[in-house]
């Protein structure tokens, strides 16, 4: 009998729906979603974001009414970025975010889960993530951390669910988490900014929170917080060290071009990892779309399959609330 050689046929498990979603290796729901949300002081009513595509700065009142619409949508989860009015280079005043999450659980209650964003970028005069010292050039890492510390526990008290540092300073998440647990906070997470690169995809959510550096002298960037995207294994370090720290969840932002980073720390550590698919990633997408270039809802589910296939758990992203609808719309694999 003549002998065959079989090879592979890989195209038997894309034969139809049934067996590719028997073979699917990823699967996607919008409860791993998290939407964030802009809101000023001193907004008069809900504004468009103009380099932003379908995203607002919101007051108070209308920050309420998008958060009810979210959750019809099925989105229950926030990350609150505030845009205070005023602005300063060491005394902060932080009543606006405060009055705003007191407002968001007044409202809704345990209905939604909150992080607040926790940095100084918006509040600082020069747009930077801390204190400068008097020559400008260096941010003040100690006293940096300890005005974030204050600023946590004040979030907390409000009602936070989730601190989410995103100022890159070293030993704020140990700080923050023994300030939490010594005031009865032990129950309030941290999710941890760790692996925040020095990315030029920031630029719309820069518009949104006018938090842009913008010392005509001094320091003019954030290279020496932000971690250099030539540099991985900083990243995995940082990440690792703010897990030993007491972060709950470990982020990487910008998202896809560091999903080697998502990948490495998926196999790393057993926390929870969020990726941020930020304004600059996400605008690309919408601005493709809005030339008939892409398909917009199967363009963010294919890059959201694939954070997932690289190991993140959590997907934060400005399309969230169009994830449920989206992926019902869109189900067959």
């Amino acid at each position: 009998m003549e002998n065959k050689t079989y090879t592979s046929n890989r195209r038997r498990v894309r034969t139809n729906v049934h067996i590719r979603e028997l073979a699917a290796t990823v699967q996607l729901s919008h409860k791993e979603f998290i939407q964030p949300l802009f809101v000023e002081e001193g907004l008069v009513a809900q504004t468009p974001i103009q380099s932003l595509n379908e995203m607002n700065t919101d007051t108070i009142e209308s920050l309420l009414l998008q958060i009810h619409t979210d959750i019809l949508n099925g989105i229950t989860k926030f990350l609150i970025f505030p845009v205070p009015s005023a602005k300063s280079e060491i005394k902060f005043d932080f009543s606006f975010v405060i009055k705003t999450i007191l407002a968001i659980k007044a409202r809704f209650g345990n209905k939604v889960w909150i992080a607040a964003d926790t940095c100084l970028c918006a509040y600082t005069s020069h747009g930077h993530c801390g204190i400068l010292d008097p020559t400008g050039e260096i941010v003040l890492n100690n006293e940096s951390v300890i005005v974030l510390t204050d600023y946590a526990l004040q979030l907390a008290r409000a009602g936070a669910d989730c601190i989410a540092p995103s100022d890159m300073m070293d030993g704020r998440i140990g700080a923050i988490r023994q300030l939490l647990d010594n005031n009865g906070f032990d129950d309030v997470c941290i999710m941890s900014y760790s692996a925040k690169f020095n990315s030029q995809f920031y630029g719309p959510f820069r518009d949104a929170c006018k938090s842009q550096p913008n010392k005509e002298n001094g320091l003019r960037d954030r290279k020496t917080y932000q971690i250099s995207y030539f540099n991985a294994k900083d990243a995995i370090l940082t990440a690792l060290r703010d897990a030993e720290e007491g972060a709950d969840i470990i982020m990487v932002k910008p998202a896809i071009p560091y999903l080697d980073v998502i990948k490495e720390l998926s196999l790393t550590t057993q926390l929870t990892i969020a990726a941020y698919h930020v304004s600059g990633e996400y605008q690309s997408i919408e601005l493709l779309a809005m030339h008939n270039g892409i398909d917009r809802e199967k363009a963010h589910i294919e890059i959201w399959a694939a954070l997932k296939r690289g190991g993140a758990s959590i997907i934060i992203s400005y399309a969230a609330r169009h994830a449920k609808n989206w992926l019902e719309r869109n189900q067959s694999v």
